[in-house]
């Protein structure tokens, strides 16, 4: 206990899910919160984002560790709304020690539009990099930036996105983008004492892949496949015997880079992916 004590962290996506699962993790280990979540619906997504509801119980469990939540409702591809949220978010916590942004988009499946392709690009990508200018000024000398990528973004060989369709190319667009990023900003940053690095996990067990859409597409077989038929075929990517991560062994990782125990530590692509790009042959 107390491996982040006293240390304010921002997390996007914060409503449920990993964003969530963080947020209550970090607080565990003595941080406050600055929880952000749009907590409304994208129309191109088979899925429903998170609510207001969500938001307000991931405020309900944070307290309820004793630590202190600041939270707002916002979109991460607005940036001057963003940016109020995180001035005020600080204001009220009173500094700014980690960055987790975290929300993001999967909108899957070969008869999508191109909007499944534009809104996961400003959602996945955009929105990382406008979440972290817009908190870059209020980062402490020792402060930890965590990206939330994909192992997808780590795989070779991206072309012609079949079955995934336009919102499969933007994901893997977004993710493998991200990984130039956090390198070049963590360079920049070196010099001042402050950390970029970023996560890649396989697929996790949250709203965002344990849908109707994402299943029918592992499962085109079936007209209505269930939840266990999608983690029969999830299983199959893995080097382990496991179909998806619990949001939880996403959180382990990221109160280490939030610690300082990670204070060396920058410009790493950390894989969480129970061997699944190694047996793609990933190395």
């Amino acid at each position: 206990m107390g491996r982040v004590e006293g240390k304010v962290v921002a997390i996007t996506g914060a409503a449920r899910g990993q964003g969530r699962s963080h947020a209550v993790r970090l607080a565990e280990e003595g941080a406050d919160i600055i929880a952000l979540d749009a907590c409304t619906d994208i129309e191109v997504a088979q899925y429903p984002m998170a609510t207001v509801e969500d938001l307000k119980e991931t405020v309900r469990l944070v307290e309820q560790t004793g630590r202190r939540i600041f939270s707002r409702q916002v979109d991460v591809r607005d940036r001057a709304e963003l940016q109020n949220a995180i001035d005020d978010g600080v204001a009220e916590l009173g500094r700014l020690d980690v960055v987790i942004p975290n929300a993001g988009i999967s909108v899957l499946g070969p008869d999508r539009p191109l909007t499944a392709f534009t809104d996961t690009v400003d959602i996945n990508l955009v929105g990382v990099i406008n979440t972290i200018h817009a908190t870059l000024p209020h980062l402490s000398e020792t402060a930890s930036v965590i990206v939330v990528g994909s192992m997808v973004g780590l795989i070779p060989d991206r072309g012609d996105p079949g079955p995934m369709g336009p919102g499969g190319l933007g994901y893997s667009l977004a993710k493998s983008t991200l990984i130039q990023y956090v390198n070049t900003l963590a360079l920049q940053l070196a010099p001042s004492g402050r950390r970029v690095n970023a996560l890649h996990p396989t697929n996790v067990d949250t709203d965002m892949i344990q849908n109707e859409s994402v299943w029918r597409l592992f499962r085109p077989d079936l007209e209505h496949p269930t939840r266990e038929e999608g983690n029969a075929s999830f299983a199959m990517i893995h080097g382990m015997p496991i179909p998806c991560l619990d949001p939880s062994d996403v959180s382990h990782a990221v109160v280490y880079l939030a610690s300082d125990e990670s204070r060396y530590v920058t410009g790493n692509q950390f894989k969480i992916d129970a061997g699944a790009l190694l047996k793609r042959g990933v190395w």
